[in-house]
């Protein structure tokens, strides 16, 4: 039985086609071999001031997209704290221990 069909090879990571938009918005998320939402509609109460806020810098991208993208921000920079603080701490511990003994 002859395969009529057979995968690409790529030898070269510049051999790759290029992703473009099209292939973005037709890909799906997948967690494991799952389908999986990546985004979950929530219904929040803001404050007027920061809705105003929002859509006053949003322009034509949507102000609901700034927010997911500050909210996000916060998420990484909480992270990226807790990250520092353990290794300062760590560092100071071991400055004292060594200039202790």
């Amino acid at each position: 039985m002859s395969n009529s069909y057979s995968s690409p090879t790529f030898d070269d990571a510049d051999d790759y086609p290029e992703i473009t938009q099209a292939d973005m918005e037709r890909a799906e998320f997948r967690v494991g071999l799952k389908p999986a939402s990546r985004k979950r509609r929530v219904t929040i109460l803001l404050d007027t001031v920061l809705i105003e806020y929002f859509q006053a810098k949003a322009g034509d991208r949507g102000y609901q997209t700034l927010i997911n993208e500050a909210l996000r921000q916060a998420m990484e920079r909480d992270s990226l704290e807790d990250t520092l603080r353990r290794v300062i701490r760590e560092e100071l511990d071991n400055t004292y221990s060594t200039t202790s003994s």
